[in-house]
């Protein structure tokens, strides 16, 4: 045990309402940042290869970035890394407000720096703090954050972009700015930080390579986030370009796309535990986002509102309703004290997949669209249900 980082008293720790508030936050934001560059698309004039090229540097760094959370809630706390995190977004998007030909590359390196380890540090603390029973729901409910950051890019920023391309971005720094001095303040209220040096990353990825369970959704979940990036950064262009519709009713049908994963993400939650259990809903939602991003390869252009809005609601429960529940899986399988080093070794895997993704959809996008490219998605979450369900029932 030596080593292992000291963890203070609960009486210490901020409570668990604040703590998830501040952490859903936390989320909400650097969601928005990442979606930010693909939604303001077709007012900017970047094209796909931009938008994909601003997200693997993102995924890039965000990889090494994750492995790195542990040290960092070590020595800077919970919300001292929260604020580092802010602090990153916030140049990040003053960056890709220069026309510059590397202002997106860059740009999604600096957010890269906020993305890696914003998750980690967030389930160290929440895993802290809730017990082993509230954590599905409490860890379904931070990872709404996600849906409430794109909800709000995807209704507010087409709009604010109405008075200039640069408005949308200089409004997501000043947020995230006012979020670092918050998240600043926090840590001196509640220090999180704790002594030792805590296990070294070897030891984190050995677990992951002796657990079955681990193992195998550390391998289902890349495809599975590869899906969610397709539908978040990915949808308004294939609207746009795809099914002609205009800017802002391609907004509101991701809107409508991020309500379903914001109703996945609570509702999963629920239904943890008392209706089924998560790997065999895992397996269910793989499956889900697999279908219904087919259906969306398939639909013709200028497809009537009455029907798409219920198909981009059931391909947002599916594809962006299932991270909290698998972190809460993730949070339970660790042992104690390392929650934040083996929640990141296992997003080494999702954020692979987040950083091919871009490079699969622009590869394919070039020879049949992006008709084509959901349709290589989909095929690869239809694997990811079968890998899940191969140890749906593993104890190890």
């Amino acid at each position: 045990m030596t080593g292992l980082p000291l963890e203070r008293p609960r009486s210490e720790m901020p409570s668990l309402t604040l703590a998830l508030v501040a952490m859903t936050a936390l989320q909400a934001l650097v969601a928005l940042a990442l979606f930010t560059p693909g939604i303001l698309a077709p007012v900017t004039g970047a094209e796909a290869s931009e938008i994909a090229l601003f997200s693997a540097a993102c995924f890039a760094v965000g990889m090494p970035a994750a492995l790195m959370a542990g040290r960092l809630t070590r020595r800077f706390g919970a919300f001292g890394t929260a604020a580092l995190c802010m602090l990153a977004i916030a140049a990040g998007m003053v960056v890709a407000g220069q026309r510059a030909p590397l202002a997106l590359l860059i740009a999604g390196l600096l957010t890269g720096l906020a993305f890696g380890p914003e998750t980690p540090a967030s389930s160290s603390l929440l895993g802290r703090i809730a017990t082993e029973r509230q954590r599905p729901l409490v860890f379904s409910l931070r990872q709404t954050g996600n849906q409430l950051g794109a909800i709000i890019g995807s209704l507010f920023l087409p709009v604010l972009a109405l008075a200039g391309p640069s408005l949308p971005l200089m409004a997501v720094a000043a947020a995230a700015l006012l979020a670092a001095l918050v998240y600043a303040v926090l840590e001196q209220r509640y220090p999180t930080r704790s002594t030792g040096a805590g296990p070294d990353l070897r030891a984190s990825f050995d677990l992951m390579r002796r657990s079955r369970t681990i193992g195998a959704l550390a391998l289902a979940c890349a495809p599975m986030s590869a899906m969610q990036l397709g539908l978040n950064a990915f949808l308004v262009t294939h609207l746009v370009n795809g099914l002609a519709f205009e800017h802002v009713t391609a907004g509101l049908v991701l809107g409508v796309a991020q309500a379903g994963g914001l109703a996945g993400r609570l509702g999963w939650g629920f239904v943890v535990g008392r209706f089924c259990d998560v790997r065999r809903l895992l397996a269910g939602l793989a499956a889900g986002m697999a279908l219904f991003a087919a259906l969306i390869a398939l639909l013709p252009a200028q497809t009537p509102l009455p029907l798409l809005f219920p198909v981009a609601f059931a391909f947002g429960l599916t594809a962006s309703g299932w991270n909290g529940i698998f972190l809460a899986e993730i949070a339970g399988l660790s042992p104690e004290g390392r929650i934040g080093d083996v929640t990141g070794a296992v997003l080494v895997a999702s954020y692979a997949g987040l950083f091919v993704a871009p490079l699969v959809i622009s590869l394919f996008a070039r020879f049949g669209g992006m008709r084509l490219s959901y349709l290589v998605l989909a095929l690869l979450a239809g694997l990811a249900a079968l890998i899940i369900a191969r140890v749906r029932n593993a104890r190890t």
